[in-house]
């Protein structure tokens, strides 16, 4: 018999607007926008959570997908009111951030952990604690501190967009995994999908700004 995942809550991060739809950092609303096409969702705006908010059914899984509607480094907030109210705890929420300590066509699935300078994930870590579940969506790294901001908040070339985008379909591809089998097995499928190698950065990335 499998081990059913837990996941309750799926919870994509990036900023709200037109302008930033297309950006690195909104990596993560790319894919819950998937996971509610794929699964016949449809996104309402959620005014009491500010957030917009999707139900969804995955290998007989009943799950809401959320999509932050406040700026990235307030994304804890809507979060913690959605759990409060739908008594979800924070280890039954995953959480899809893009990262840039991944290379762009790179996916991974972990649980608790730091905030590695992610303003979404700091946000997130101080209304829920460390314990959520992440699904860490690779945009790499400009190879400079100082044009990090610029470079989360612009589109990526048009070759990182085709690497990104296949990350995102290959991860939607792992949730029902997910739900269905639990985390090991999907974390299996997922990690071994023959990309490259976690690169070993210290001292963390730099703060992100929205």
């Amino acid at each position: 018999m499998t081990e059913r995942s837990l996941i309750r809550m799926i919870v994509g991060l990036g900023n709200p607007g037109p302008e930033y739809a297309q950006t690195r950092h909104n990596a993560g609303f790319w894919l819950v926008d998937v996971l509610a096409a794929r699964h016949g969702g449809a996104f309402r705006t959620e005014r009491k959570f500010s957030a917009e908010l999707a139900a969804v059914r995955i290998e007989g899984a009943d799950v809401l997908l959320l999509k932050p509607q406040t700026f990235m480094n307030r994304s804890g907030g809507p979060v913690q009111a959605a759990s409060a109210y739908l008594r979800i705890p924070a280890e039954q929420i995953l959480v899809v951030h893009d990262e840039l300590d991944l290379p762009p066509g790179d996916a991974r699935l972990k649980q608790g952990g730091g905030h590695g300078g992610h303003n979404g994930l700091r946000s997130m870590i101080s209304h829920l604690g460390p314990w959520f579940w992440r699904l860490r969506v690779g945009i790499g790294h400009p190879g400079n501190r100082a044009e990090v901001i610029d470079y989360v908040l612009n589109r990526p070339s048009r070759e990182d967009d085709v690497l990104i985008r296949s990350a995102v379909a290959d991860a939607a591809d792992v949730i029902p995994v997910l739900l269905g089998s639990g985390e090991q097995p999907a974390m299996h499928k997922l990690h071994s999908r023959g990309t490259q190698p976690e690169p070993d950065r210290k001292g963390g990335g730099p703060d992100l700004a929205e």
